[in-house]
């Protein structure tokens, strides 16, 4: 039982040095950020990291699949599975150069585009998914240090 979920005091489990832990929070909020995503995007057969690959594609046509995998932090072997299922489903479209064959470049197919389109304010809106008692302030200030957190602070605003 969470935390945030537990009845009575006497039901409450002490979590100690671990509430201060930057891993182990981010790890409770990641859960709790997959939740919602599975409530809202439940029927569209996706996961939350597969979305991500999605949208980096959709900004990044022709993207290299190996560059695409170190920047998004997935291991090759889990990337090319991701690719794999994408690809099954309709959504990403392979394309080996003949200059290159060691190369994958990817790309997403127009029903991908559509439904990127779609959800787009779902996904980055202000709706019930994103519903999470932060004020519009703490949320950026939050994004801010995890964009700090993760290295990505050169990629603020893009």
């Amino acid at each position: 039982m969470r935390p945030e979920l537990a009845g009575s005091a006497d039901e409450r489990v002490s979590l100690g040095e671990l509430s201060t832990s930057l891993g182990f929070l981010l790890r409770l909020s990641q859960v709790k950020n997959f939740e919602r995503f599975y409530e809202a995007f439940g029927e569209s057969n996706l996961r939350p990291g597969e979305f991500s690959v999605l949208w980096v594609i959709g900004r990044n046509p022709g993207v290299r699949q190996g560059l695409l995998a170190d920047t998004l932090g997935i291991k090759p072997a889990q990337m090319t599975k991701t690719v794999r299922r994408l690809e099954d489903q309709g959504r990403v479209r392979r394309v080996i150069p003949d200059h290159d064959r060691r190369s994958v470049r990817l790309f997403l197919t127009r029903s991908a585009e559509a439904f990127i389109e779609e959800h787009r304010d779902a996904v980055f809106g202000q709706d019930a998914y994103h519903k999470h008692g932060l004020s519009e302030v703490e949320c950026r200030q939050l994004a801010q240090l995890l964009r700090r957190y993760a290295g990505l602070d050169r990629e603020a605003g893009q």
